[in-house]
């Protein structure tokens, strides 16, 4: 009878402890599974950050190449602009010569007409004609002078030039380059031509509102942006100092910069660096 009641007791001990055994298996497989299942997500979510920054780098590049096409395009309209200035000032030289070789031809076929004078007349006063030629208009010549660069106006620099490593924009919460300093300004500030020159385009974008850009001879050019009421025209000519502007509200990419200049210094259709020729 005990022999019985022992076995029995000894096999419901087995079913308990395989019972025990098989429970604490599941818990592990459970665990397992879901360990797994973190490490999945975890991968598929830093894969997911690899391609943000993928695409971000790549926007970057996009915007970076698609300046440099403007401002290549802006170099050539540039260079086209002042091929046609010269071509214009040349004609006008040419007529100007015209009219003077055909009032010289009159002047000696008049003079060639007109008869021998009797002697009673030489005492009397002689008439004598002039003729006043108008000079030719001539376009102004200039030369840019890199070691006399004029600020366009007052205010601290909030973004410097960057061509080799990106900088911080905080309106776009973004790393890019940035090809012009940005000067701090109140609205409604004057801005004045760091040199003389030509203005080339009068134009407006989303990103530098509305902008001038002025040929200063040699290769050089200036671009000021966020601007208003500018009083030139494409092909007007600008002293240094003279007013091209005034500063305006800033657009949508410098909302957070606050009110500001644009300056963009070119040479050959490729920006510089402004801070290396400033007084």
């Amino acid at each position: 009878m005990r022999t019985k009641k022992a076995t029995a007791f000894f096999n419901r001990k087995s079913y308990i402890i395989a019972a025990v055994i098989m429970v604490v298996a599941a818990f592990g497989m459970i665990g397992l599974y879901y360990s797994q299942q973190d490490k999945k997500q975890e991968e598929q979510l830093a894969k997911e950050q690899e391609e943000l920054v993928k695409q971000a780098k790549a926007e970057d590049q996009a915007r970076e190449n698609a300046l440099k096409e403007k401002a290549k395009a802006a170099a050539q309209a540039a260079q086209a602009a002042q091929e046609e200035q010269k071509k214009a000032a040349k004609k006008e030289k040419e007529k100007e010569k015209e009219k003077e070789e055909k009032k010289e031809e009159e002047t000696e076929a008049v003079s060639g007409i007109i008869a021998p004078q009797e002697d009673n007349f030489l005492d009397e006063p002689e008439v004598i004609s002039n003729t006043i030629n108008e000079a030719p208009i001539q376009e102004p010549e200039f030369h840019f002078d890199m070691f006399n660069l004029t600020w366009p106006l007052q205010g601290n620099v909030i973004l410097n030039y960057s061509m080799d490593q990106t900088v911080y924009f905080a309106t776009l919460d973004q790393y890019k380059y940035n090809p012009a300093v940005i000067i701090q300004a109140e609205v409604n500030s004057p801005v004045n031509a760091v040199a003389e020159g030509i203005v080339t385009s009068v134009e407006t974008n989303e990103e530098t509102g509305t902008t001038i850009t002025v040929d200063m001879g040699d290769g050089y050019s200036a671009r000021y942006g966020q601007l208003k009421e500018i009083p030139k025209n494409q092909g007007d000519y600008v002293e240094n100092g003279e007013i091209l502007g005034y500063v305006n509200e800033p657009t949508k990419y410098y909302s957070v910069e606050g009110a500001n200049l644009y300056f963009q210094l070119l040479k050959d259709g490729a920006p510089v660096d402004p801070m290396e020729y400033f007084e």
